[in-house]
């Protein structure tokens, strides 16, 4: 169930990023400060891909990482956008995060809880 959930999340929220973040600057909700949003966004896109494809980390990691260069890269051609080393750092940053923290989760579900036989 989590597995499901997550790739759904994980693909949904990746789409809403690439539309938010291609769309015109006038269009683009803001909620806090670009860096925070971009960090907490490929935060949250990292997690759920590591918890996605969990035996898939060096995949995870290119989509995130490659994602948030590319779409940088994608704003120079956009007339009213920009990309800037300085975001596609901090959408990074947020994206390898994620996955660590993705990883840590995916590794404490798989763990069965220890048996014991000795009672106290």
């Amino acid at each position: 169930m989590i597995h499901r959930l997550s790739v759904i999340a994980g693909w949904l929220a990746l789409g809403f990023v690439v539309v938010v973040t291609l769309s015109p600057a006038g269009a683009r909700p803001t909620l806090a400060s670009p860096h925070l949003e971009h960090f907490a966004a490929f935060a949250l896109i990292g997690f759920a891909f590591a918890l996605a494809y969990p035996s898939r980390v060096l995949l995870v990691f290119a989509i995130v990482v490659g994602a948030a260069l590319g779409l940088e890269a994608l704003q120079l051609l956009t007339l009213d956008r920009h990309g800037r080393a300085v975001d596609a750092l901090v959408k990074a940053l947020g994206g390898i995060s994620g996955i660590c923290v993705g990883q840590m989760a995916s590794f404490l579900l798989r763990l069965k809880p220890m048996q014991s036989d000795r009672t106290i």
